[in-house]
């Protein structure tokens, strides 16, 4: 459904959609701006308090004669922050207010204003158990996708690493961020993995990467070895993007989906690239020989 300028009209419909007397998360607030009624939308425990706080304090102090004509015009001048859209259709504007983002609906603005002010629950950055170096960062992944990268962008501070976000799962709606060098990578098979994931057909990715690894590469049983390496290290993650690989993110998941994958790529860790070749070398030859063994 397309908004209308009606802000009554706007209301009862997503009250009925989103259910809101029964979602007590669900939160809705009616407010005057510039002699307008408006009101905003968000989800309890997903947004910042202070900075919802300082961008209705600016409202409130809007006049009926200083107001835009248009609610683009409204955004660019009374908006003091810097992540806003405007969302024109209500299939839009609810995945992105599930996802934490902040809506507000004017009256006499057929357009939804999102303001970006989420903030999600999560533990702190911390090295992963399994992944313990001997020399090295002693930060990991979380399961909070932007976090994640950040990580990456903080090692790799080039523009032509490019992360580009997607979504999956007609339910969830599971947030997935495709990283890669744009002059490294095989165009190829990024192109194939993006068709594969635009193409998946299910209902959530209840299992994170993967529920998401099994959709892309369905399992065969004549080939015992993994398809995809997984690291919950940001540096080997951005080693290997600058190796030409192509890395998955997916929210909720404290790891990183690393392809392609061979089976040096599997028994190798962290330490081979902190160690000298020699004895990175030595390491790799006795975890292979062990494996095999």
């Amino acid at each position: 459904m397309e908004f209308s300028q009606n802000l009554k009209d706007n209301i009862t419909y997503l009250h009925k959609k989103l259910n809101v007397q029964t979602n007590f998360d669900v939160v809705y607030r009616v407010v005057h701006i510039g002699g307008r009624e408006a009101c905003l939308y968000f989800i309890d425990g997903f947004t910042k308090d202070d900075s919802l706080l300082k961008i209705l304090q600016v409202f409130s102090t809007i006049k009926p004669e200083n107001m835009p004509k248009d609610a683009h015009g409204f955004s660019k001048q009374y908006v003091p922050y810097g992540e806003i859209g405007l969302l024109s259709n209500d299939q839009d504007m609810t995945v992105q207010l599930l996802s934490g983002v902040s809506c507000l609906f004017i009256d006499g603005y057929d357009k939804c204003i999102t303001i970006d002010c989420r903030t999600y629950p999560a533990r702190g950055v911390s090295e992963p158990e399994k992944d313990k170096v001997m020399r090295g960062s002693r930060d990991g992944f979380v399961e909070t996708l932007i976090f994640n990268t950040a990580l990456i962008r903080r090692r790799i501070r080039d523009p032509r690493l490019t992360m580009e976000i997607t979504s999956a799962g007609e339910s969830s709606h599971t947030d997935i961020a495709i990283c890669y060098m744009e002059n490294r990578v095989d165009m190829q098979l990024l192109d194939k993995i993006k068709k594969r994931i635009q193409n998946l057909k299910v209902d959530a990715l209840t299992m994170n990467q993967e529920s998401l690894a099994e959709c892309l590469f369905p399992y065969k049983w004549f080939n015992p070895f993994p398809k995809f390496k997984f690291s919950e290290r940001p540096d080997t993650a951005a080693a290997s993007i600058l190796k030409g690989n192509i890395i998955i993110l997916v929210d909720n998941s404290p790891s990183a989906m690393i392809l392609p994958s061979s089976v040096f790529d599997i028994i190798e860790e962290a330490d081979d690239y902190y160690f000298p070749p020699i004895t990175g070398t030595y390491l790799r030859l006795s975890r292979m020989t062990i494996s095999l063994l």
